[in-house]
């Protein structure tokens, strides 16, 4: 089923959306285009077409695929552009130094444009399926009433974050609303929180009826984990024109929005319908081999072709050459990575570590074979991604097709833990930090890593921390960190301590004083697996029969660049709005306060 749905959604997408070619022929034929509404919308098939077809926007090459999931949550205390230090459009997008004419994003297709022409299908659909779908008795039509109202969700949830203040509408275009200002995101979160509470009414559990079989369906459980994301987002801080702070909507406070999103979570929980992986490095091979089933881990995954997707193509550990597991060319992932230090914050007991921070990519190809070589300390690559664990060779130049994790359950338990903590007190958030810790450490361990780690944490304030840092073990690589950062007030403090942090690995001193200097290797019996000795802190003994490395590169300018000089993150939070998008908004868009050092 995986990839099918693209392909039929375009189709209905573009009966959809072919009369909008232009402001004037839209608005001449609504005879022709109410017609096509009400036989697609009274027409299951035709339908789901069409709710499919908002999807599409999500594959184009400079939305999502290209453009957005690229660079969006980058840099951070534990993620960053590997080429960061580099000074280009492309490093500008995430040293929060972004400008209106960055020539990597300024574009009329850029993911602005596809967002909202994502928005716009979505729009129609759930008009015509109130119209004509009968969705309140018609349950199949309801759960594709539910799946457009979270479609459009996502896409705003979207250019809220990178974006703060946008344009919006809730219809269908028309002739009044074809240019208009910003809107304030307080209103955009209340409305996208208030239809994702209709859609959870109308969408069903995991694997409950057939529609919600797969990861790239919408189902119960996504909406409502998705929902508590937003409510944790909306009742953050953030920047605002007068600073940055939380909301000053009563709607909005911390009160309200954490007692809803632990009350979803708490749904999803109960529900049983979800769960996590039973090991960390499972999920992230169920994941590579595009194992959309439902009732794991993948709460809902962005779907691609696999002539779309660009997942593994930009995060996966570098194939320096086609070889026994890509087919896509030279130089094929390994554009972005963890921070040095991140592998070093690990217990070196825990599971996620050697899943997450790779130190070797795969080298040149003899014979149409490669084998791994180790990099150097500052170039770590992101191991959830890997080609050498998909079931197919891709083989496509600059996609491979994998899709995007949009949200995992191991999130529902953290969003889970941190509202307890702050409402109910560090006892009730210690059963879902266990949790997630269980699956990281072997059964052995989990008494001290698990039990009494989280039980010594009886303070509200002690279980926070450990909640942000537990953030950052579990997700690495996935490019939720910025915007939890910003919803904590943390981005510039973390920022800046990740830099701290960097410097005294490169000088040994401080926290990373034991970590080793050199590596030795070998390689295993299948003659391109390394065997490598000295990752782990104290391992300085040379063992017999090894090669040594060097492991001391972590160069100033890397460090330094991981924000842009004399800029302040906490102040440029968000991204502009291209110039083409203010120069054909007919004066109703501007870029103002986002901008200040």
């Amino acid at each position: 089923m995986k990839h099918k749905i693209i392909i039929a959604g375009l189709i209905i997408s573009g009966l959809l959306t072919s009369c909008q070619d232009s402001a004037d022929d839209f608005f001449d034929t609504p005879a022709q285009s109410t017609l096509d509404e009400q036989l697609i919308f009274s027409t299951p098939g035709l339908a789901k077409g069409a709710v499919d077809g908002i999807k599409v926007s999500f594959g184009e090459e400079q939305s999502y695929r290209g453009r957005l999931l690229a660079y969006q949550g980058l840099n951070t205390d534990s993620e960053w552009l590997l080429a960061s230090s580099s000074d280009n459009a492309k490093s500008d997008l995430v040293v929060y130094d972004a400008k209106a004419d960055n020539t990597e994003m300024n574009s009329p297709k850029n993911a602005w444009a596809m967002m909202y022409e994502g928005i716009e299908r979505a729009n129609l659909c759930i008009r015509g399926i109130r119209a004509y779908g009968n969705p309140s008795t018609n349950a199949e039509m309801g759960q594709l009433l539910g799946e457009a109202l979270t479609l459009r969700a996502i896409y705003y949830a979207d250019l809220v974050r990178n974006w703060g203040d946008v344009p919006v509408r809730f219809e269908p275009v028309s002739t009044n609303t074809i240019y208009i200002p910003k809107t304030g995101r307080d209103e955009i979160y209340k409305q996208l929180i208030a239809d994702l509470g209709e859609a959870s009414t109308l969408v069903a559990w995991p694997n409950a009826t057939s529609a919600t079989a797969s990861t790239e369906r919408v189902n119960k459980a996504f909406v409502k984990g998705f929902r508590a994301r937003l409510a944790m987002m909306a009742s953050g801080y953030q920047q605002y024109p007068d600073g940055v702070r939380r909301s000053n909507d009563p709607e909005l406070s911390v009160a309200a929005m954490y007692k809803l999103a632990l009350e979803e979570c708490r749904s999803v929980i109960t529900s049983g319908t979800a769960r996590l992986e039973p090991t960390f490095e499972g999920l992230w091979r169920k994941y590579n081999q595009e194992n959309t089933t439902a009732g794991g881990e993948s709460l809902w995954e962005i779907p691609f072709a696999d002539s779309r997707g660009r997942m593994l193509f930009t995060f996966a550990v570098r194939h320096d050459a086609v070889d026994q597991f890509q087919a896509m060319g030279a130089n094929k992932g390994g554009v972005n990575g963890p921070l040095p230090f991140v592998f070093y914050d690990y217990d070196q007991a825990d599971t996620r570590r050697d899943v997450t921070c790779v130190p070797y990519k795969w080298g040149a190809a003899v014979n149409g074979k490669s084998k791994q070589e180790l990099t150097d300390l500052q170039t770590w690559y992101f191991g959830k991604y890997r080609f050498e664990w998909m079931k197919r060779i891709a083989s496509a130049p600059n996609d491979d097709g994998v899709n995007k994790i949009y949200m995992r359950y191991a999130e529902v338990l953290l969003i889970a833990a941190e509202a307890a903590n702050e409402l109910e007190g560090a006892g009730s958030a210690a059963v879902y930090l266990k949790e997630i810790r269980r699956r990281a450490f072997a059964p052995a361990n989990q008494a001290v890593k698990v039990d009494a780690y989280v039980d010594q944490l009886t303070s509200k304030d002690a279980m926070m921390n450990a909640i942000i840092e537990e953030n950052k073990l579990e997700f690495t690589g996935e490019l939720e960190r910025k915007y939890a950062l910003i919803r904590w007030n943390l981005l510039k403090t973390k920022l800046d301590e990740a830099k701290v942090k960097m410097a005294d690995l490169k000088a040994r001193t401080g926290k990373y004083q034991d970590v080793p200097k050199t590596l030795y290797y070998k390689y295993q019996d299948d003659g391109f697996t390394l065997d490598i000795y000295g990752l782990n802190r104290g391992e300085t003994q040379a063992p017999v029969g090894y090669t040594s490395k060097s492991w001391d590169k972590l160069e100033d300018n890397k460090i330094t660049t991981l924000y842009k000089a004399g800029v302040n993150p906490d102040k440029r939070q968000f991204w502009p709005i291209w110039q083409t998008f203010i120069d054909g908004s007919n004066g109703k868009l501007v870029n103002d306060w986002v901008f200040g050092n």
